[in-house]
């Protein structure tokens, strides 16, 4: 693969809406960024409601709209370190906290969230977090 200035470029761009779009709680505009099929992974967690295997640009859009109806919204938030791009392939990191809606438990940690964008659109989306301080903040 040749990288060019114009690849990382748009890959940023993307990664800039895809960021504003959850920000947002955009799910329009996240289905329209998401590739038709996406390459979704999330380390399986029976036990939180919005944690689930998805491929489709809706099911992956809606994800944001389901962390938001299952957490407090003024008790979630995240934040972004870096930001890394390669090429097609970009890297975030940060930090992510939320209460827990049914429980009133709270869940915080570090993340990476890995998305690759082609033609514009995002066709991996890999979320590496704390999934032990989430599934003990669902659980009563």
């Amino acid at each position: 693969m040749t990288v060019t200035p114009s690849t990382e470029e748009a890959t940023r761009a993307a990664v800039q809406a895809f960021l504003g779009y959850r920000l947002n709680g955009d799910t329009e505009g996240l289905t329209a960024l998401f590739s038709d099929e996406v390459d979704w992974m999330l380390a399986e967690n029976p036990g939180v409601p919005w944690i689930r295997p998805r491929s489709t640009a809706a099911e992956c859009a809606a994800q944001s709209g389901e962390l938001a109806a299952h957490t407090v919204p003024e008790k979630a938030g995240a934040s972004v370190d870096t930001i890394m791009v390669d090429g097609t392939d970009a890297v975030i990191f940060g930090q992510l906290w939320g209460t827990v809606r049914e429980t009133g438990k709270s869940f915080e940690g570090p993340f990476a969230l890995r998305l690759t964008v082609e033609d514009g659109r995002v066709t991996r989306h890999h979320l590496y977090e704390n999934s032990r301080s989430i599934a003990d903040a669902c659980t009563a």
